[in-house]
């Protein structure tokens, strides 16, 4: 993320309107992550609530819960490893 979580906000939110990406979780999942560093962290909690509704994979799906938890709570989200 050479040019900061703004710049790549910019581009994830081009690929938003691909249809081939509509029901893919991990856009929404980059975009949360964007949006918390960016401390818009209302915005965060709803697309990771998005993306964990989008997988099928309960391990994902608990992540993604977990996250935005923490964005709910006013906390930034730890960053996966």
């Amino acid at each position: 993320m050479a040019f900061g979580p703004a710049a790549g906000l910019v581009l994830v939110d081009a690929l938003t309107s691909e249809p081939s990406l509509q029901g893919y979780h991990l856009l929404p999942s980059v975009r949360g992550d964007l949006l918390a560093k960016l401390g818009r962290l209302a915005e965060a909690h709803a697309e990771f609530e998005r993306a964990a509704s989008l997988t099928r994979n309960a391990r994902e799906r608990a992540l993604l819960l977990e996250r935005a938890a923490t964005c709910a709570h006013g906390r930034l989200p730890p960053q996966p490893r």
